[in-house]
């Protein structure tokens, strides 16, 4: 049984939830969030809260009622807050800066690292070592994150490379003479 699943998502104030068939619909002051329902789960809306049941026993739909609801509170809270990380570059020269839709970011390379920034997405540099990535949609902006990550992950040595705010990084001594 589920420990996640049984719990009903609140709605908080300014959120809007609908059901429409098979696709639960968010609407809140950051935008509108749409969410396919499997066949295996089933939602309902009762005033202020969301509560999310498994169609039959089965192992697959056991394995979906949690998934399903984790989803249906990320879309609530991506609505009216949303989701944001933050994340830090480390080494001598490494710097990033937002040029209109781009983010530029120089990683050591011969050349500049030019991402493009999908819909749906902010991305703040207050300082050239500083990353902040927000958002909606918590899937894309982890999925922002890590790619942006994996252009340099810190190394093990110096620490040098991009790591999100507050991760702890193994390190390694170095040679000895």
């Amino acid at each position: 049984m589920s420990r996640v699943g049984k719990y009903p998502v609140e709605i908080p104030a300014g959120v809007q939830v609908a059901l429409a068939g098979r696709v639960l619909t968010a609407k809140g002051k950051l935008g509108e969030m749409k969410l396919e329902l499997t066949e295996n789960v089933e939602a309902v809306v009762d005033g202020g809260k969301v509560a999310v049941n498994p169609r039959d026993k089965s192992a697959p739909a056991r394995m979906m009622w949690g998934t399903t609801r984790a989803l249906v509170a990320n879309m609530v809270k991506g609505v009216s807050e949303g989701f944001s990380k933050q994340m830090e570059i480390t080494g001598t020269g490494y710097r990033a800066a937002v040029n209109g839709p781009n983010l530029v970011i120089n990683l050591g390379f011969s050349h500049d690292v030019v991402f493009p920034i999908p819909q749906g997405i902010t991305v703040f540099c207050e300082k050239p070592t500083s990353i902040k990535v927000s958002g909606m949609d918590k899937r894309l902006v982890g999925q922002v994150c890590a790619e942006i990550r994996a252009w340099r992950p810190p190394e093990p040595y110096k620490g040098k490379g991009v790591k999100f705010d507050g991760e702890a990084i193994l390190r390694k001594e170095g040679k000895k003479k």
